[in-house]
């Protein structure tokens, strides 16, 4: 049986419609049409990936709140908002809730299912063996790709996975600038450029809850960021 992917989405025949396209590619796939039903099958075992809308029957922003739920139970666990509400404000709530990726329900089926397979690359790497070059050091930061961990100054930094892979791509050669293109290689995401700005966006404001003073990302205007070698 392939990977377990939940789908929560109120309208019936899109539901439908996703459900089959992933099955096809050999995907487990559990639906459900609002947020109260999802938890609760959550609660129980988590999926391997969800897939969600943010209107969901009689909530407006019913798919925002079950992100923030489900992060509560995992901060690995990847979450794909799919909706028609293409606004940047929503994507960036979306982000900020802890979603690993916002797409709108005009994506392709092609390209729906490169972005998820993209997120279950990441999950894998968590399947390969420890090793010492699993462990990444770079002054106080401290991450280790195997167990998806994160420290600085000692404290634990609590990332999603695209953040994870985003930071892990910009540390692991300080002072080279990343554009997008080479964050999607290197962290194994597909997204445009104002997903990766949002992400940047959130994992400073991780590092700044730890240490106000985290200037380790830098903004290189026009052409992307890197990690400062003396930080």
């Amino acid at each position: 049986m392939g990977k377990r992917i939940a789908i929560v989405e109120d309208e019936l025949a899109i539901r439908e419609n996703y459900a089959a396209v992933l099955r096809r590619q050999g995907y487990e796939v559990n639906t459900y049409s609002n947020r109260r039903e999802a938890m609760h099958t959550f609660r129980i075992r988590l999926p391997e990936l969800v897939l969600l809308d943010i209107v969901l029957e009689d909530e407006a922003e019913g798919g925002f709140d079950l992100c923030r739920e489900v992060r509560s139970l995992s901060h690995y666990l990847p979450i794909i908002f799919l909706t028609a509400r293409d606004s940047e404000f929503d994507m960036v709530s979306g982000l900020r809730l802890g979603a690993d990726d916002y797409l709108t329900k005009d994506i392709s089926s092609h390209h729906l299912l490169a972005r998820i397979a993209a997120l279950f690359r990441r999950v894998d790497a968590l399947r390969n063996p420890p090793s010492e070059e699993s462990i990444m050091e770079r002054g106080p930061l401290l991450m280790d790709s195997h167990r998806l961990t994160t420290t600085w100054r000692g404290t634990l930094v609590e990332l999603t996975l695209t953040e994870f892979w985003i930071v892990y791509a910009l540390a692991k050669h300080p002072g080279h600038v990343k554009d997008r293109d080479q964050l999607m290689h290197e962290a194994n995401v597909l997204v445009d450029d104002s997903t990766i700005t949002s992400h940047i966006k959130r994992i400073r404001k991780k590092f700044m809850a730890i240490d106000p003073q985290f200037k380790a990302i830098d903004t290189v205007y026009g052409m992307g960021y890197r990690w400062k070698t003396n930080s």
